[in-house]
């Protein structure tokens, strides 16, 4: 039976020394190199091809959520395990976004980082119960959000005009902009609130209250 290649990614050396120690002990495991920077990561990743990277997020050089991402683009069959001491709701989004199979935290027993890196080479993902939580509560509130609040602020400026029916050429002259990006935010708004046109896009901007009284 092959073991299972492991690439440790942390900025602290004790870190490192620890998880190696542990993990070159541990039955089917391999500990084929280790990185201080998410930089050193990705480079001895594409060298290497691990089957499993632990990665640490707040790094210097290149964080963990990037070299996450790019490890994953170059090596899409290698899984990342987040193992960091953050909690943070935009760390975990961002990291799962980027194609961390896992996320734990230091405070994890290596037992249970042992059993995640088992459970990433067959695909299953493993998360601390205070991630899960936190990633619950997240999502909770992105269905609570109304459509325009994932508009940016330019974008919200030009359909509370809209609604104040306003032309494009009156929304550039009031915006300070072309009517060209005048239109492109148009589209943007109908495409992320899901209307068909600019009538459509001015009703929905009363409906909520968005237009000046």
């Amino acid at each position: 039976m092959e073991k299972i290649r492991i690439l440790i990614v942390d900025d602290h050396e004790m870190v490192r020394m620890g998880l190696s120690v542990y993990l070159s002990l541990e039955e089917g495991f391999e500990v084929i190199g280790e990185a201080q920077n998410g930089e050193e990561a990705v480079r001895l990743a594409e060298k290497l091809t691990p089957d499993v990277v632990l990665m640490d997020l707040i790094m210097p050089v290149l964080d963990g959520v990037k070299a996450t991402k790019r490890i994953k683009e170059r090596l899409p069959r290698t899984a990342v395990i987040v193992l960091t001491s953050y909690v943070q709701d935009e760390q975990i989004m961002a990291a799962i976004e980027a194609g961390a199979i896992s996320y734990l935290l230091k405070t994890a027993k290596a037992h249970e980082i042992a059993a995640a890196i088992r459970s990433a080479v067959q695909g299953e993902s493993r998360l601390d119960p205070s991630v899960a939580t936190a990633l619950t509560a997240n999502m909770r509130k992105k269905q609570e959000r109304l459509p325009h609040e994932e508009l940016t602020d330019r974008e919200l400026e030009v359909l509370r005009l809209l609604g104040e029916a306003k032309t494009n050429q009156e929304i550039a002259d009031e915006l300070y902009i072309g009517v060209k990006t005048v239109k492109t935010h148009v589209s943007n708004i109908l495409m992320k609130l899901g209307l068909e046109d600019r009538t459509q896009a001015a009703i929905y901007a009363v409906k909520h209250g968005l237009v000046r009284n």
